[in-house]
Formats: C-alpha cells, sequence, structure tokens
C-alpha cells in the first residue's frame, strides 16, 4: 500500500488549491511519505495526522549508530522492545506485545524475524489502531520501513564499513545511476558478522536489493525491486530468575549452545508499484509484493531453577510462508460548496500459505522435553544433574504439524475533510473479510474461520494558527483468534469472534520551527474479547487488557550546532482479571543531543532509562529492575567524501535486563562496546 496517498491527506504536488505551479517540497524527519525522491504529492505533514507518530530517517540511523528495529524503538515514547525468544522482533507497542506488526512501504512484512536496516529510506512508528491504512493486528501500533528506491537523475555511490569491540563487523554498498534517459537503477547490499558480549552468540546475515524508477510518462512512474535476505544467528533466551528478579550471578552463563540454538532465514521478496497522475487533483496508485520465506528456529532455553539446578526445555519450529499482496488506491480532492475533501477509497487482496511444524525437544534419559542440569560455564547438556550421560534431538516427539490458508479481501476509505483554515475532520473506514483455514496434518483435522469485520476512524484537528494542531481521535482494529502468525486454530477458538481494540486519543502537536517539533498525548485504550462459557455455550463480551498513558517528544535543531530528541512516556494497565500487564515499564525516558563542535567534528550522548516492568501478567512478585544505560559517540569529517564515526554503546558497563519472554528468560542487555565505522562516498 502506499502510505502517503493511504493516510488520504495528499493533494497534487504540482499544483495548490488555486490551480497554480509549485514547486515540489522534499521535507525528511516530519512527514509520512512513500517516496521522498520522486512523490508526485505533497509529502502529509504529520503536524496534521490526528495521530502520534514519530519519523526516523536514514541520517538519524546512521548518526545515531542504529543496527536493528529495536535500537530505533529504544528512543521511541509509548514503545518498548520485547524479547521475541531472541529470534524475531518483538515490540511492544503501548502495552500490547506484537510480532507481526511490521509493513515495508506500507505492505505487510509479518514473518517472524530481525529486520536489516540497510536499505532503509526511514522508519515510521504509528501508535494507536491502524486498522483502516493496514488491516487486521496494528492493534497497539505498527512500524513501517520506507525503502531506498532508484533516484533519476542522479549518479552516487555510498560504502560503509564497520568492527567493533566484540568483534563483530559490516559492509554496505548503496549505489544508484542513471538508466537511459528515463530511468535509474539502485543497488543496496550489506553483510554483516554478530558478535556480542554473550558466549556463542554469532552470525551473520546478507541482504541484496536492487531497485528501478521508470517513468515511462510524465504521468506514470513504475518502482520496480527485488530483494534477497539470508540471515543465520545463534538464539539466546537469556538467564533464569530468584526472589523475583533476573539472578545477576548468572550474567554470563549462557543456557544454550551453538548446536542447539539457531536461527536460520531465507527470503525473496517482488514488489512493483505503478503511480499514474489522473488530473491535477487524482492520482491512482497500484501494488503488487510476491514473497517467500523458509524461517528455522530451534532452541533450548530455562524454563526451571531452584538457585542450584536449572530444568531446560526446548522446540525445533520450522516456518515457510509464501505471500501475495496486491492493493490499490485512489486518491482525489474536490471542493464541494467552498469545503475540501481529500478523498481516499483503496482496495486489497492478500493470499497467505502457511506451513509450520514443531517438534519439541527430546532428551534420551527422560524421553521428554524437559531435563535438569547442573550450572557451568559452559553449560554441559551432555550429562544431567545426576552424572547420567544424556542426548538431545529434535525428531522425536512432533508436537504439531499445520497448514494453513488465509485469504483476506479489503475494502476502506476516508475522507480529509478541510472545514475552514482552522478546522480538519476525518472519517473513515476499513471493511474486512478475512478467511482462515488451518489444516492439522498431526491429526488428520481441519478448522475454518470467516471474519467480517468494519474498523471506523474518526478525527478531529483544530489549528488556531499555522504551526500548531490539537487533535482528537478515535479508532478500533481487530485481530482474529488464530493469532498473529496462523499456526493454530481450534475448534473452540474458531468459534470466537475477533479480538478487537479500541482507542481515543487527545493530543498537541507544535511546529516551534521549521526544524524542531513538540507533541504531547494522551490515550485510553482497551481490549475487547469474545469468550465461550463452558456450561451454557453462550458467547459474550469481556474487557482485556486496557492501558492508558500520556507521550511526550521534543525532537529537531535547537540551533546551527545542536540537535535534541527527547522522549517521556507514563503507561498504565490492567489485565482482564484486574492485575498488572507483563512488559508495560512504569516509564521510558529517553535524550540524544548530538553537537557540531565545528566544521568537522561532531560529538554526541545518548541516554534511554526504562522503569520497572513485570515479568508475568497478574505476578507483581517478577519484575525487571528499573535502569539506565548511556551512549557516546564522535563524528569526524576526514575529508569531503570520507568521514569516520566512533560510538560507545552503554559507556558506564551497566548490567541491565531490557526484557524477558517467561519467568527464567530474562536478557542480558549488552555490556560497554565500542564501534568504528567509515563511510566512502562518490
Amino acid at each position: 500500500m502506499f502510505l502517503m496517498s493511504a493516510l488520504g491527506f495528499a493533494q497534487s504536488a504540482d499544483v495548490n488549491k488555486e490551480g497554480n505551479e509549485i514547486e515540489e517540497v522534499v521535507v525528511k524527519g516530519n512527514v509520512l511519505y512513500s517516496d521522498q525522491v520522486n512523490a508526485l504529492k505533497t509529502p502529509v505533514p504529520v503536524l496534521d495526522v490526528p495521530q502520534t507518530v514519530s519519523i526516523v530517517t536514514d541520517d538519524d540511523i546512521r548518526k545515531q549508530g542504529f543496527r536493528e528495529i529495536g535500537d530505533i524503538v529504544r528512543y521511541t515514547p509509548g514503545v518498548n522492545t520485547s524479547q521475541g525468544e531472541g529470534h524475531r522482533d518483538s515490540v511492544v507497542f503501548r502495552g500490547v506485545r506484537s510480532t507481526a506488526d511490521f509493513f515495508q512501504d506500507g505492505v505487510r512484512d509479518d514473518v517472524q524475524y530481525y529486520r536489516s536496516l540497510y536499505n532503509v529510506e526511514q522508519v515510521e512508528i504509528l501508535r494507536g489502531p491502524n486498522a483502516l491504512l493496514f488491516g487486521r493486528g496494528g492493534t497497539g501500533g505498527m512500524i513501517n520501513r520506507v525503502t531506498k528506491k532508484a533516484v533519476i537523475g542522479e549518479n552516487f555511490t555510498a560504502h560503509d564499513v564497520g568492527v567493533d569491540s566484540f568483534g563483530a563487523g559490516d559492509v554496505a554498498l548503496d549505489t544508484n545511476f542513471q538508466y537511459g534517459s528515463d530511468g535509474a537503477i539502485r543497488i543496496n547490499f550489506h553483510s554483516d558478522s554478530l558478535a556480542n558480549h554473550r558466549d556463542h552468540y554469532d552470525g551473520n546475515r546478507v541482504g541484496f536489493n536492487p531497485t528501478m524508477t521508470l517513468e515511462v510518462s510524465p504521468e506514470t512512474t513504475v518502482y520496480l525491486s527485488y530483494e534477497y535476505a539470508n540471515h543465520e544467528r545463534f538464539i539466546d533466551r537469556g538467564i533464569p530468575t530468584i526472589n523475583g528478579s533476573p539472578d545477576e550471578s548468572l550474567s554470563d552463563i549462557v543456557f544454550g549452545n551453538s548446536s542447539a540454538n539457531l536461527q536460520t532465514l531465507e527470503a525473496s521478496i517482488m514488489r512493483a508499484q505503478v503511480e499514474h497522475v489522473l488530473s491535477d487533483t487524482s492520482k491512482a496508485n497500484l501494488s503488487f509484493t510476491s514473497s517467500s520465506f523458509e524461517k528455522l528456529y530451534q532452541n533450548i532455553y530455562a524454563s526451571g531453577y531452584d538457585g542450584t539446578l536449572v530444568t531446560m526445555d526446548g522446540y525445533y519450529d520450522p516456518t515457510k510462508r509464501d505471500n501475495t499482496i496486491i492493493s490499490g488506491n485512489l486518491v482525489n480532492e474536490l471542493n464541494l460548496n467552498d469545503i475540501t475533501h481529500t478523498l481516499l477509497v483503496g482496495l486489497e487482496f492478500i493470499q497467505t500459505d502457511n506451513e509450520n511444524l514443531r517438534y519439541d525437544a527430546n532428551w534420551s534419559t527422560t524421553n521428554d522435553d524437559n531435563e535438569i542440569f547442573n550450572i557451568t560455564r559452559p553449560m554441559d547438556f551432555t550429562v544431567n544433574s545426576g552424572g547420567v550421560s544424556t542426548a538431545l534431538d529434535y525428531v522425536t516427539k512432533l508436537n504439531r504439524q499445520t497448514a494453513s490458508d488465509i485469504t483476506v479481501t479489503s475494502l476502506f476509505f476516508q475522507d480529509q475533510i478541510d472545514l475552514s483554515d482552522n478546522w480538519k475532520l476525518l472519517v473513515g473506514g476499513r471493511y474486512d473479510d478475512f478467511d482462515i483455514t488451518v489444516d492439522d496434518i498431526k491429526n488428520s483435522t481441519s478448522e475454518s474461520r470467516n471474519d467480517t469485520t468494519f474498523s471506523p476512524r474518526a478525527g478531529v484537528i483544530y489549528k488556531p494558527q499555522e504551526n500548531i494542531s490539537l487533535y482528537l481521535s478515535y479508532s478500533e482494529s481487530f485481530l482474529p483468534r488464530s493469532g498473529e502468525q496462523f499456526k493454530s486454530l481450534s475448534a473452540s477458538s474458531a468459534r470466537l469472534d475477533p479480538d478487537v481494540f479500541e482507542s481515543t486519543e487527545v493530543g498537541m502537536k507544535v511546529a516551534l520551527s521549521n526544524s524542531m517539533s513538540l507533541t504531547a498525548a494522551y490515550f485510553d485504550s482497551q481490549q475487547v474479547r469474545a469468550e465461550r462459557d463452558n456450561d451454557t455455550g453462550e458467547t459474550s463480551e469481556i474487557r482485556g487488557l486496557t492501558v492508558d498513558g500520556f507521550e511526550v517528544e521534543l525532537k529537531g535543531r535547537v540551533n546551527n550546532g545542536l540537535n535534541l530528541a527527547i522522549a517521556y512516556s507514563d503507561l498504565s494497565g490492567e489485565t482482564s482479571s484486574g492485575g498488572i500487564p507483563r512488559e508495560i515499564p512504569e516509564h521510558t525516558l529517553s535524550a540524544f543531543a548530538a553537537l557540531e563542535v565545528n566544521e568537522k567534528l561532531s560529538v554526541a550522548l545518548g541516554l534511554t532509562q526504562q522503569g520497572e516492568s513485570k515479568i508475568k501478567d497478574n505476578n507483581a512478585g517478577l519484575v525487571l529492575p528499573e535502569y539506565t544505560r548511556i551512549d557516546v559517540s564522535a563524528y569526524y569529517q576526514v575529508a569531503p567524501n570520507l568521514s569516520l564515526k566512533m560510538n560507545v554503546e552503554n559507556l558506564m558497563d551497566e548490567l541491565y535486563f531490557p526484557h524477558s519472554h517467561s519467568t527464567h528468560q530474562a536478557s542480558v542487555g549488552e555490556s560497554v562496546n565500542s564501534r568504528v565505522s567509515l563511510r566512502w562516498t562518490y
């Protein structure tokens, strides 16, 4: 989906409302857009979007030394990371954990893996339910990666190389060149070797993404892209807890080994987009995506701990997924009775075939997935705690094997109404027909479910002056009972309606200057679940997770030499049973300041702080302690086309635990690490 026009705020860039020609303006960082280079529509100012949005550009990614999605999340208010069992991006959006609410150029990208940033132009993080634009999921928010596209009329190349004190290294290439008179080709490539502070941890990732841009005519532009990814990494599930918090005495112990803990991914993604200008005030967009993913993860991890002995569990889980996604939309601006309407109408079709199986770990001594061991460094999994030799295999106990077929057909519409210079009204909705069939191959059964849902969205914006907007918005989204990854659909869940997420948000956005903005928002969200009474068989709706809180973010250039980014959030929640939810920190605080000392030298300081959070729902005794991490960096322009950068992460070498998947799986945060990188452009 073409994000900019899908948001429905855009007008033609080559004319203004009066029909006069204007210069196309591209602004990075304060706009939502899909193609910053050849945008045919005016970029959508974040100031006029009635929900909380944070944008990180490729410049921000380089300056702050971000290597993955989790690094960006640490500097985003209202959002925090989850462990993802050590093999996938997992984000908690306003208290709602998700491994599937990821998009690439507005198109769903819900396979579980760690996403690279080598071909990213900017990352857009939207909070609150987003079903109108993105369909199912998006219950607490979503992350959209805008990819780099070929630029017509330009020739440039950038080489990046870096190494760190853990032993990790990476190389990247970004080159763009003219192709004929009306086309361009751009190639992005990266390869990195992985290492960190933990024993056994290693891996490598390769990404290759050639793109082509073609101006078929003055009205029509075609974008073509192919991406290949090949990833392999060690899976680290963290350490056990004792007396309600992670056992710090075990912070150097890895509860796994390189033969048992492994994740691999191979992916091919083909994308095509066509933009066609129909008139001065209307535009059509069509996109096609075909992707194939093969993902495997196998691991052992601590499932029990008594202070002396540890119980190990594990499984082997391969998934194959093929996606076909076709989406199109039409944006049209019209004037009715001196009131301007920007109308969006769109269709989307998704076909997904998903094959998954899981084998439980099997220890020869127990003929089960659990075995007890003494704690050593490194762990010895060949002898159990009783001194008896044991062996592990992943081919004896089949837990499940399923094949899922998912078809989603969607129709969405939106109208932004400019009632006056001060008032804007946004109304819209999305109709989704979600059809899923899950064949349980192990048990020779099959379950199907068809859901038809309507997700409304409404917002009102008041602009007392051009640089200030006050807004109130309401939105809904849904999540089918088949879950995020379509691996199972039981007979009982097949009879239940999707979970519905509702959110109300009130906020303020101020453009303090052309390069500095302030945003603040208060929100209240609620999950509504359908539950079946086991005695009567009747279905009722109950309140699930509720979360409310506020977020504030100040970002931009203070003066010619100082850039600031400060964000704070304070969230609280309640589960359906009245307890405290997991993975909602009491507060999060981040700050980043970059100072240009002179024309060649810049220095920066970063701080992230996360308040105490619960490890499990309704268990007040299991907590992750509050922590503060400090990072510093320096940037030096050696020559006009050569720059040197050094990042020192966790400068104070603080021991911290950013997240925990379960009771005895608390991740150990990275110790102090230095990274040096070179960038050569021409």
